[in-house]
């Protein structure tokens, strides 16, 4: 595979990865955010916003992590090192997204 090729599959990989997260995401996502928004148009605003984020995010880090074409190493690895940098940008948006809704949800006081 020439470097164009590899670097493609690389960014596919990417982007099939985060659809299926958002795909797996999105109805729970949903059904919370229109409890911590109150109405379903702020939430549909807000899933929408999750959505790209959780798209763009890991994109940004595996365009950021090319691979190099000098390497002399296969095209699988070359394509693993892109995919563990954009897994990386994935973990750390679904973990922000995660801290700032568990910021937000009410917890029931404590019963003696």
């Amino acid at each position: 595979m020439n470097p164009n090729e590899i670097f493609v599959a690389g960014v596919a990989g990417t982007g099939s990865t985060c659809l299926a997260v958002i795909l797996y995401f999105a109805p729970h996502l949903r059904k919370l955010l229109i409890e911590l928004c109150g109405t379903a148009e702020r939430a549909n605003f807000w899933l929408a916003f999750s959505n790209v984020m959780l798209f763009l995010v890991p994109l940004i880090f595996a365009l950021w992590a090319a691979p190099d074409p000098g390497q002399e190493v296969s095209a699988t690895v070359q394509v693993a090192g892109q995919l563990k940098w954009a897994l990386a940008g994935l973990v750390t948006s679904v973990l922000s997204m995660g801290i700032v809704l568990s910021a937000y949800i009410t917890r029931p006081p404590l019963q003696p």
